[in-house]
């Protein structure tokens, strides 16, 4: 299933089923309600109703999609985790991890699929990272290699958005330069995990104003999903809705200075999952309206 949450004219969020280019209001089955968080744990009970649910359609077109998940309690990114990056990385002299290197983007930075990313005043270094989202099910700890794709609901496209002065000169620790607001678009869906035969075999794009800056495949990860999950849970416990950005491959615009600049148009697809894009606007002042 392909599960979104939308809005219409700026009304309550609901939770909806996509069909092709037609969304089918599912927030009145029996147990969904308005949060697509709240159900993940009974998902795979709830699944034969949603699916068989007709109640309202709307034209995805006509309806406003918000984030798939806007409540997590934690948003997690590895960095340097394809092996074309990585590569990138130390031509450009940044040293490379040994081992998983984890970082956290604060949950006040995530916004819509197609929400506008600010490109903050205190910085011109705004950059792009196609990443495949991965969003936990089920509550779990020492989870091991083997058994971690059983904790695992769905999947999303994430746009990594950094700030790399922020991320490698004025914060060390990676976590203020990734998680400045309007720099966490995910979406455009939650596409559950029986839709996809193998994660880590998607093709995956960005292109800026049209202008092709990513294309790579999930399967040059360094550490894969699996590998991701577990070593996470020998340190915490993973909850439902946690996402995991798993990621970004070759291509980011640091390496040749070309960063994001008002008016830009970043649009990330990935294969079976679909496609967020966002407009690139600048930071208004304070009290000024929009």
């Amino acid at each position: 299933m392909k599960l979104a949450r939308f809005t219409v004219d700026g009304s309550a969020p609901r939770i909806g089923r996509v069909d092709g280019e037609v969304l089918v209001d599912v927030s009145d089955v029996p147990g969904v309600g308005t949060s697509l968080r709240a159900i993940l744990p009974e998902l795979d009970a709830l699944a034969p109703a949603i699916q068989a649910a007709d109640g309202p359609t709307r034209a995805l077109a006509d309806v406003e999609l918000l984030p798939p998940i806007d409540d997590p309690q934690k948003y997690l990114g590895i960095g340097m985790n394809y092996r074309e990056h990585a590569e990138e990385a130390r031509a450009a002299g940044i040293p490379i991890p040994t081992s998983q290197l984890w970082f956290n983007k604060q949950v006040s930075c995530l916004n819509g699929p197609f929400g506008d990313i600010v490109k903050p005043d205190v910085s011109d270094e705004l950059d792009y990272e196609i990443e495949l989202g991965v969003v936990i099910g089920r509550e779990c700890r020492n989870v091991s290699v083997e058994d971690a794709r059983s904790v695992i609901a769905g999947y999303l496209v994430v746009n990594d958005v950094s700030v790399r002065d922020w991320l490698q000169k004025r914060s060390p620790t990676f976590t203020l330069g990734k998680s400045f607001d309007t720099h966490g678009p995910i979406g455009p869906w939650l596409t559950t995990d029986d839709e996809i035969v193998d994660p880590l075999d998607l093709r995956m794009t960005l292109t800026v104003n049209g202008e092709v800056r990513q294309d790579w495949r999930t399967d040059d990860m360094i550490s894969d999903i699996s590998e991701q999950i577990a070593y996470l849970t020998q340190v915490f416990t993973l909850k439902p809705g946690d996402i995991l950005a798993t990621g970004t491959p070759a291509g980011i615009g640091a390496p040749t200075r070309n960063f994001l600049k008002v008016g830009d148009v970043v649009r990330a697809e990935i294969e079976g999952l679909g496609a967020i894009e966002n407009r690139v606007v600048r930071e208004r002042s304070a009290g000024e309206r929009p």
